[in-house]
């Protein structure tokens, strides 16, 4: 059986003593003896992972391996990682006081940066020699990782265990704690694929709990409108939940009779918030702008078992030029096998312009590994499933269960230290309550009864409002924090003004210098891919955060006649051609027209309340 600790194999050459680095991370306290580090061919392994996935065409065979699932049978994992929430613990076996505050504090930097969730490798060497405890001392430690889980108010609990020779074994603890300023741990999932390929059904039977029946009733709940009912097409954005529990227990509507969205989020450690896309390409730039605007910390792809279709390959280009991590999910596998589609991933992913190794899941093993490796090796996990049987539900369940939302505490705390900037992605009314607004909020903490500014109106200002009431996850709350979606209401003592999506709220306090829109905006751009050659007078689709407009270039510094082609980069000056938007420097970019593609980062931008630039 393939496992985590199967990825990376020994080297039969060199030997040194790690027994420093051990002791130096409380591995090493009152072991006897030095150990073989292999670390740096632990590296190697690693190295030789990477020549798979940059030179796919030259080694087939390694691709081959990795998407089958790799099977080398050997005892190693990499070496420690110095950053994140993964830890490696030789033994913890009656540390001194002092000994045992220093592992609290270090479980503690190792949950910040999880964000509330570590990993404990335990009988684990810092050079990732899979060295095992015996079952008395493995008991003893994982009662010293209990007790300093519980001086940090944190859970744990055991995702696996390895046997080894001699009685010995390795076991994989995930330590979770929800932080002091939430109620539970979010991930923003958001769900892609093409017309037909099965999203919506699939979200229906993970957060009902039901499998559908072969003619699509499991995503009845997830429409929002008549003709979607209609057609079976996701034309908006529809977010669903799924919960679990401390044990990784899955809470959804199945949980009882009378389950509301509202009890999900208050019985759940750990929330898994999607968003249902929509396919067709008719409804493309409201894909890319939920993708653009609410910031998803992970994506899945929604592929049908068959073919990849064109539109699929453009959810692939965009989620990989955003930058957002993904995985795959094959369904219908009950009505055709999954092969086809799986020799087409790997080449595709493989190619020069992914860099990807395509890993098929089989067990649970595959599941850990692939959550544990993804960010740091290109791992990109694919998932065969059936709405219909269950088949491979399991384990697409575990690996929600298990998937961290991908940023520390320490850039979280950053973040909401700046001042709030919410971005408005969604305009709708609700009786009784009036207009409100649903969006994220970039920066910042927001809570009710704030006096805020929401612009920029057609002039460019900005209009005084008060948030009256917040909502997340379809239940009322008072505060938002930054990196978490929200609907607010407000109240005002003037008529308040049309708002649309793209618009933003700022503090009050803010001066008009910074709270204004702008026509005019700068940006260094790359060219993903255009047909023949981008000029100044080039009309395009400009997607920043939540804003969704059309945009004029308006110059390209330094290609005077020639313009710009795919691969080429530039610094663009663009207009936007309807209304003035708030931008700001640093922000991402980017445009589409067709299928001509280009990413990039604004530079500079020329407010309406200053000089307007010169084209070149």
């Amino acid at each position: 059986m393939e496992s985590f600790f199967d990825l990376f194999g020994p080297s039969t050459t060199g030997a040194v003593s790690d027994s420093d680095t051990d002791t130096r991370n409380g591995n090493g306290e009152e072991e006897d003896g030095t150990f073989e580090d292999l670390g740096g061919h632990s590296h190697h392994r690693m190295q030789q992972h990477a020549s798979c996935s940059s030179s796919p065409s030259e080694d087939a065979d390694c691709t081959e391996l990795i998407l089958k699932g790799i099977d080398f049978n050997r005892g190693f994992l990499p070496p420690e990682p110095q950053l994140g929430n993964i830890e490696y613990k030789l033994k913890l076996i009656n540390p001194s006081k002092q000994r045992f505050e220093h592992l609290v504090t270090q479980m503690k930097w190792r949950l910040r940066e999880g964000n509330g969730e570590a990993i404990y490798e335990i009988g684990v060497s810092d050079s990732g020699h899979l060295h095992g405890l015996s079952d008395a001392d493995m008991s003893v430690s994982l009662h010293t990782l209990n007790q300093m889980a519980r001086k940090l108010d944190a859970s744990t609990s055991v995702l696996r265990r390895k046997s080894l020779p001699d009685h010995r074994s390795v076991v994989e603890v995930l330590v979770r704690k929800i932080p002091d300023d939430q109620h539970n741990i979010e991930v923003r999932v958001a769900v892609l694929g093409a017309a037909d390929a099965g999203k919506s059904t699939l979200l229906g039977v993970l957060t009902q709990g039901e499998f559908d029946n072969g003619r699509g009733r499991a995503r009845l709940n997830m429409f929002r409108h008549m003709h979607e009912i209609q057609t079976g097409r996701t034309s908006c954005i529809s977010h669903e939940t799924l919960g679990f529990d401390a044990q990784g227990s899955v809470i959804n509507y199945k949980y009882n009779e009378m389950m509301t969205a509202e009890e999900i989020s208050d019985r759940s450690t750990k929330l898994v918030t999607f968003m249902d896309l929509a396919g067709h390409r008719r409804y493309l730039k409201t894909t890319v702008q939920a993708l653009s605007g609410y910031c998803p910390h992970h994506a899945l792809i929604v592929i049908s078992a068959g073919n990849i279709s064109t539109m699929t390959r453009e959810h692939l280009a965009i989620v990989h030029a955003l930058d957002i991590s993904f995985s795959i999910i094959v369904t219908k596998t009950d009505l055709a096998p999954p092969e086809p589609v799986l020799f087409e991933l790997k080449s595709l992913l493989t190619s020069i312009g992914y860099r990807k190794i395509p890993y098929l899941i089989s067990n649970e093993d595959d599941v850990l590994n692939a959550n544990a490796h993804q960010s740091v090796e290109q791992i990109v996990p694919i998932f065969c499933v059936s709405n219909v049987t269950g088949a491979g539900l399991d384990l697409l369940i575990q690996y929600l269960y298990v998937l961290s939302p991908g940023i520390s505490n320490a850039e979280k705390e950053r973040l909401e230290q700046e001042a709030i900037e919410f971005q408005i992605d969604e305009i709708f009314r609700v009786a009784e309550v009036g207009l409100v607004a649903g969006g994220l909020l970039c920066k910042g903490v927001l809570t009710e009864n704030s006096q805020v500014k929401v612009g920029p109106l057609q002039d460019g200002s900005f209009f005084s409002v008060v948030v009256q009431t917040i909502h997340r996850n379809k239940a009322p709350c008072r505060v938002v924090r930054a990196g978490q979606s929200a609907s607010l209401s407000f109240s005002t003592n003037e008529p308040m003004p049309a708002l649309r999506s793209g618009m933003v709220i700022l503090p009050d306090y803010e001066s008009n210098e910074i709270a204004c829109g702008t026509l005019f905006f700068q940006a260094q751009v790359s060219v993903l891919f255009h047909a023949t050659r981008i000029y100044k007078g080039f009309q395009t689709t400009v997607h920043i955060g939540s804003i969704r407009q059309t945009a004029i270039i308006e110059g390209i510094m330094g290609a005077g006649e020639t313009g710009i082609g795919t691969n080429q980069t530039a610094s663009v000056l663009f207009r936007f051609l309807r209304h003035p938007e708030y931008v700001r420097p640093g922000m991402r970019i980017l445009f589409r027209e067709g299928t001509s593609k280009g990413i990039g980062k604004v530079t500079q931008v020329f407010p309406l309340n200053k000089t307007l630039p010169v084209a070149p």
